[in-house]
């Protein structure tokens, strides 16, 4: 198998070497805007470089791995499913909802395959939980607390093509919120703070989100995310029912500190990103593409799914910047076709 890896940056140079060491792919073919980064990754893996995209397509691949900034995820997809290849992209398919549409609607007319990144869902402990919950374990799930915290932010250059905290930061949340629970989101109402460095606020973003989440069975769900979280990366999640209560992301590298005279130590080592944290599930996610693509399994997080997260992000926005509850259904793209 020849798999052609667009972009490689920090998640591309990943992804790349999980590929580049799997034993069922062949060969590699790496391109970025920056065709020297590609160079040298491809040398440092006995891969090959193209110059450009065109390359990719010309010289013929079994499937495309994206990981480019998010503007240029919608048109690779799209290039990718007239050509009748399989893809892997990072999240989110757009920043929007006509984009990430219209990109779905060429990998449905086309009837490839289109994987999308939210490797939370390759995680052990949100599989845990998902299983905690699907078995009954828990009894009724009344509650449920989330929280993604950055340790530092990012450059201010980047904000602006970022999306903002909610389609770029919380969507993950949203998406394993589905994932795990099996419900749908019905009504967000959302704010969000700009109080911390001058550049959120020249982007139009925020540094600190929170949103009250109702599910379609009356759960509630608190999600809160910063950038701005000193003390490490923080990625929790928190089940509450009516029998039981169990928590993903704590352990001893958890950046939290007990005030309790008898409460557990401080982390000698706190996470300090989503790439360390999330190693091993960034990893597996690919192994499930490899497979897909080999027809060995179902895709385990399509196009659909990946829509429904980004119109909760929507509806979020929506609802920070009008200062009022959003309903889903005014968010366009509903009526996901289920959930595995």
């Amino acid at each position: 198998m020849r798999i052609g890896v667009i972009g490689t940056g920090r998640i591309g140079t990943i992804h790349a070497n999980t590929l580049s060491r799997h034993r069922d792919v062949g060969s590699l073919i790496l391109t970025d805007a920056d065709p020297a980064r590609a160079q040298e990754l491809a040398h440092r893996l006995g891969e090959t470089a193209a110059p450009g995209v065109e390359e990719i397509f010309r010289w013929g691949v079994d499937a495309v791995v994206i990981t480019t900034a998010t503007s240029a995820h919608a048109e690779l997809i799209g290039r990718a499913a007239r050509s009748g290849l399989p893809v892997f992209c990072e999240k989110p398919i757009a920043l929007d909802l006509p984009g990430s549409l219209s990109a779905i609607a060429e990998v449905e007319t086309a009837g490839t395959v289109l994987q999308m990144g939210f490797q939370r869902r390759f995680d052990a402990g949100y599989t845990g939980a998902r299983e905690a919950v699907r078995s009954g374990r828990l009894g009724r799930l009344h509650t449920v607390r989330a929280l993604t915290s950055d340790q530092a932010p990012p450059e201010a250059a980047w904000l602006p093509l970022s999306g903002g905290l909610y389609r770029d930061t919380l969507i993950h949340d949203f998406d394993v919120l589905r994932w795990v629970t099996g419900r749908e989101v019905t009504d967000v109402y959302a704010a969000g703070s700009d109080a911390g460095p001058r550049m959120f606020r020249e982007a139009g973003d925020v540094d600190t989100a929170a949103a009250l989440l109702t599910l379609d069975d009356g759960t509630l769900a608190t999600l809160t995310a910063t950038r701005m979280n000193g003390a490490g990366y923080d990625v929790r999640m928190e089940l509450a029912g009516e029998r039981d209560q169990i928590v993903v992301g704590l352990d001893d590298r958890t950046p939290i500190a007990s005030t309790e005279p008898t409460g557990p130590p401080a982390a000698d080592k706190p996470w300090t990103g989503f790439l360390e944290r999330f190693g091993p599930a960034y990893e597996a996610e690919l192994n499930a593409f490899v497979e897909v693509v080999r027809g060995e399994r179902a895709n385990p997080c399509d196009g659909r799914e990946a829509l429904q997260a980004l119109r909760v992000a929507e509806a979020c926005e929506l609802s920070r910047r009008e200062r009022r509850p959003v309903h889903l259904a005014e968010i366009p793209g509903g009526a996901p076709p289920g959930l595995a």
